[in-house]
């Protein structure tokens, strides 16, 4: 994944370079299962934190190799926080 504050890009293992509908990216072992339990959330009332979280421990209920460990990065206007 490659991201700013603006656009946020998937980066292919090929060299391809997508970008992702609705702006919301998934990777790893549970990246679809977050994926798709981000998309059901993000029309609902919730910060971006709160559906990241949300779907991680989802994806983390349904995928054995994924757990609940979590290291989130946010993206500030002033850059990475």
């Amino acid at each position: 994944l490659v991201a700013d504050q603006k656009v946020g890009l998937i980066l292919s293992g090929n060299g391809d370079v997508l970008e992702p509908e609705n702006g919301v990216m998934g990777i790893g072992s549970g990246g679809n299962y977050a994926l798709a339990a981000a998309r059901a959330l993000i029309d609902t009332d919730l910060d971006a934190e709160s559906i990241v979280r949300k779907s991680l421990a989802i994806a983390g209920e349904i995928c054995v190799y994924t757990n609940g460990t979590l290291t989130i990065e946010r993206l500030s206007a002033g850059g990475r926080s």
